[in-house]
């Protein structure tokens, strides 16, 4: 998302897609990603459960769904309202074809619920915070 952000706001000439052939159904990676305020919830849920005397623990974090490559590319491009330049790509070696956090247990041990699940919110917080670094550097 980050890359396909810069790409969006003009840091970046392109955007490459690794991989067009993966058993997905649009052939593109699919990665489970997560809003870093529903990130940060998680580790302050981790905290508080850690200091209500809960044993220290290994959790997936994620939304227990993910977005594939290019439904990543189509909301970057539908929230910014411009075309990327979009190059295809071989895969990657070791590029799994989909990557999808189990989340039963973090929702048990911590009571942990997400707040952001949705990627045109995830896009839209993540070009706002990519200008602002744009523009710091820029100063």
């Amino acid at each position: 998302i980050k890359v396909a952000c810069e790409a969006a706001l003009g840091k970046r000439d392109k955007i490459c897609i690794f991989g067009t052939d993966y058993p997905t159904p649009d052939g593109t990676g699919i990665r489970d990603y997560i809003h870093v305020e529903d990130l940060a919830g998680a580790h302050l849920a981790a905290l508080e459960y850690l200091r209500a005397g809960g044993k220290s623990t290994t959790l997936n974090c994620g939304y227990g769904h993910g977005y594939s490559v290019h439904e990543v590319l189509d909301s970057v491009q539908r929230v910014h309202g411009s075309p990327l330049n979009i190059i295809e790509e071989p895969r990657r070696a070791g590029d799994p074809p989909q990557l999808i956090a189990k989340v039963d247990a973090i929702h048990e041990k911590l009571d942990w619920n997400v707040k952001c699940d949705d990627l045109d919110f995830i896009v839209k917080t993540s070009l706002a915070w990519e200008k602002k670094l744009l523009e710091k550097a820029a100063k």
